[in-house]
């Protein structure tokens, strides 16, 4: 079982799905007001910024719960630099790997700091930028840079990998490169823990040390499982105090998983059931539609009272209902066997979820809901339909 599954099961079991319409994702507030006093505890003793990165978890109803405890958001696009300005506030972050001049020109009017991908886009809109500046915007720009540190074991996920095309590695910045920036970017980690990026801080140190003392800021980027059960918290607060000592500048993390991990499910109802070689279910909600990183990553997901193929009396292969023959969740066993209009409850599902669904087939994007655990409500803040797939097109 997957830490934010682990952590989020007890939280699912107090959600009473009995009534919800599904497909359905929905967040427990309870759960995500724990995880944000965590952050913010780290935080304060680490004496850095944390950042929402929106990439991970763009939820916007629970912003005003989210703006109690964090600085910001970091977007890594010009549309989730204008969530980020126009629903969470606070300090808006934005680095992508490419700027069009279009999409830079309208950038400047939301971003509080911008960290540019390479010295040649630095180069390209430093002209824009400073024009922003002199009308009255504070923009702080950084570069982002490679120290081709690995501690990721899925390549899809590895900014550092081989050829990469995330951030500019020592060898190809050239004296005058850093000119006009106040800070250094650097993301190397997905779902580790902070050992990993202890030895990340020391692989950007041994190659970017000399370049530090120019800069008022670094940003240690996203993939700190911060709020995981085991997440050694007291080694993260040590490495980036000890760095803001040495080298007298502010830290930035933004972390976009740690923040929803163990907060959210996917509730899916069984539309059939047939038999071919095993028994199949079909459901209503799919993995290449609305939990795409199940195919991509891949990985399982954990089904409240569901076990291993054979670990249970009655084991089935859940599918999607689109056309893809690949859409399949995968294989699982369950106490009973399930019948047409039985609720499955998938766990961990807030965190790239929502923001990465897909309207393959024209199917129903998920509703989106949030949890009370005081009230034991639930409120479903957006409802999808025709519109949503026909406007997406042309």
């Amino acid at each position: 079982m997957s830490a934010g599954a682990a952590l989020g099961a007890e939280v699912a079991r107090a959600i009473d799905v009995t009534d919800l319409e599904t497909p359905c994702f929905v967040t427990d507030l309870g759960a995500l007001a724990a995880n944000l006093r965590i952050l913010a505890d780290v935080q304060h003793q680490a004496g850095c910024t944390i950042l929402l990165a929106l990439k991970g978890f763009a939820q916007w109803s629970t912003f005003p719960l989210v703006r109690k405890h964090l600085a910001g958001a970091t977007a890594s696009s010009v549309a989730e630099a204008r969530l980020a300005r126009e629903e969470l506030g606070g300090e808006v972050h934005a680095y992508a790997p490419a700027y069009s001049d279009g999409e830079m020109r309208e950038l400047v009017t939301l971003a509080d700091h911008i960290v540019l991908n390479s010295p040649g886009q630095w180069r390209r809109h430093r002209a824009q930028i400073e024009q922003a500046r002199r009308a009255g915007r504070a923009i702080s720009c950084g570069l982002r840079v490679n120290h081709e540190h690995q501690e990721v074991d899925v390549a899809l996920y590895d900014p550092a990998g081989p050829c990469s095309r995330l951030g500019t590695t020592r060898r190809n910045l050239a004296p005058g490169d850093l000119d006009g920036l106040d800070g250094l970017h650097f993301h190397t980690l997905c779902q580790v823990n902070s050992d990993a990026l202890e030895r990340a801080v020391a692989a950007f140190e041994l190659q970017f040390g000399e370049l530090i003392p120019r800069m008022t800021w670094v940003n240690f980027g996203g993939g700190h499982h911060i709020t995981r059960p085991d997440y050694d918290r007291e080694r993260l607060v040590r490495v980036v105090r000890e760095f803001r000592a040495r080298w007298n500048v502010a830290v930035y993390l933004e972390p976009g998983e740690a923040i929803a991990l163990g907060t959210g499910i996917l509730v899916s109802t069984v539309l059939d059931v047939v038999h071919n070689g095993m028994d199949i279910a079909i459901l209503d909600t799919s993995a290449t539609a609305h939990m795409p990183d199940v195919l991509e990553m891949p990985y399982r997901p954990v089904i409240i009272d569901a076990g291993e193929p054979g670990a249970r009396p009655h084991t089935y292969r859940l599918g999607g209902m689109t056309c893809l023959a690949g859409d399949v969740i995968g294989d699982y066993s369950f106490d009973r066997r399930l019948e047409i209009g039985d609720k499955l409850v998938f766990l961990d599902m807030a965190h790239y979820t929502m923001v990465k669904t897909t309207t393959f087939n024209g199917v129903r994007l998920p509703s989106i809901a949030t949890h009370d655990p005081a009230t034991r409500q639930i409120t479903v803040h957006r409802r999808f339909g025709y519109r949503d797939y026909r406007d997406r097109l042309s």
